[in-house]
């Protein structure tokens, strides 16, 4: 709030612009490396289909496996620091494939390894930027700084890959490696300008502090315990779970069912990406006219809808199906999400928050591995078509745990200032 009262614009705050800077150039070096590094495997290495399967499941499977002491960390440490450190070591991390490559020395173990380590890091960034956001944010300005920060994950989406294939294109696969390596560069340095400082921790508290064990603990009996909280991740496991098999599936679907070019498939798939990107904008003016409690629930249980148009398409005009189908989850689920993440972001104890952001994101995203393996099982036995059917069924009925909630009663979601929670049981 400025000295009359009124509140202050998001677009004034120095500290949160430096904030979504490092957030949006991370995230679209994250997304070179998303088409980079099988590039590198398939053109540089002759990696086989299965190999460059593994390196994809190396890229996600920092989720399911550390997410959960990535909290523990963040509530440790300086968030701020956590953020420079990750962005540094991806920096040398993502760098070494072309030094590798440039000494003849570069090798399939070695990609497996910058896949599983640049995950982790990635994890520990996000954990870190989402637990340190109301630090340089009133808590009034969480649903627009979440919806700028949503819109800017989804543009990086657009724009990485093809950032990516242009760089390819014009160095060759280890130079995107090299170019994305220095992008972390940059991100660290936009969070160096940052003079917000964390509040600090009284003496008492740091002599008492618990095992990471209890810290992990503790994280996720807070997420359960609080129903808005309990049901919002319930939704974002069960969403993504199905979601992924959409996108695991989608290019064999679109290339050999429906016998589109790859390029067209390439467009198709980053249009969900076009969706998210107007669900980030979009997010706070439906929360101002709709209610941010309604709209989360509105948007999975009726927005989400043509979501069911994905496995009806056929070759032709008819292939614009999927392509609606597929904004429009993007689109739902980027609204729901922005309000949900503001309320764990204003209600959570600021000294849990990393590790309650941990829990969480251990149970949205640790579903990613597991629906891929059920989606290729499913597509084996069942086929694509009719594994596409089960998983829009699934993604739309994800909107059920946010209905059969607290939210459903609610115009808004609470966005109190938090209380402070005794850790003393948790050991």
């Amino acid at each position: 709030m400025d000295g009359n009262g009124r509140r202050s614009s998001i677009w004034r705050n120095r500290e949160f612009l430096l904030l979504w800077g490092s957030q949006t150039v991370s995230e679209t070096g994250a997304q070179v490396t998303v088409l980079a590094l099988p590039l590198v495997a398939v053109v540089l290495l002759n990696a086989s289909a299965f190999q460059v399967g593994l390196l994809a499941a190396a890229e996600t499977s920092a989720y399911l496996l550390v997410a959960l002491p990535a909290g523990a960390v963040a509530d440790r440490v300086v968030r701020r620091r956590l953020m420079i450190g990750s962005d540094l070591a991806q920096f040398l991390v993502i760098g070494s494939v072309p030094v590798a490559h440039a000494l003849g020395v570069l090798t399939l173990a070695q990609l497996y390894a910058v896949a599983l380590v640049s995950s982790v890091l990635s994890v520990l960034f996000q954990v870190a930027y989402q637990a340190y956001l109301p630090v340089v944010l009133e808590h009034d300005q969480l649903m627009d700084g979440n919806g700028k920060l949503a819109a800017s994950r989804s543009v990086a989406q657009i724009a990485g890959p093809s950032m990516g294939a242009a760089l390819v294109t014009l160095v060759g696969a280890a130079g995107a490696m090299t170019a994305d390596a220095i992008s972390f560069v940059a991100s660290a340095g936009l969070l160096t300008a940052i003079r917000s400082r964390e509040p600090r921790r009284s003496r008492a508290e740091a002599g008492r502090r618990p095992r990471m064990t209890a810290q992990i603990r503790e994280g996720l009996a807070y997420v359960l315990r609080n129903p808005i909280l309990r049901n919002s991740v319930g939704f974002n496991g069960t969403a993504n779970f199905f979601v992924i098999m959409v996108e695991s599936l989608g290019t064999v679907f679109l290339i050999r069912t429906l016998r589109l070019r790859p390029g067209l498939v390439g467009l198709l798939l980053a249009l969900g990406a076009v969706g998210g990107l107007a669900g980030g904008v979009a997010a706070g003016y439906l929360a101002r006219k709709v209610g941010s409690a309604r709209i989360s629930w509105i948007a999975m249980t009726v927005l989400s809808l043509p979501g069911l148009l994905i496995p009806m398409a056929e070759p032709g005009w008819m292939v614009l199906l999927f392509a609606f189908g597929w904004i429009s989850w993007t689109f739902s689920s980027t609204v729901a999400g922005v309000s949900l993440t503001s309320y764990r972001q204003a209600a959570c104890p600021p000294d849990m928050l990393g590790r309650v952001s941990a829990a969480a994101r251990w149970i949205n995203w640790g579903t990613l591995p597991l629906g891929s393996l059920a989606g290729g099982g499913l597509a084996t036995l069942l086929g694509v078509r009719t594994t596409l059917w089960i998983a829009v069924a699934g993604g739309c009925s994800a909107g059920l745990w946010l209905f059969f909630s607290p939210l459903r009663g609610m115009r808004d979601i609470p966005l109190a200032q938090p209380e402070p929670v005794s850790v003393a049981g948790a050991s």
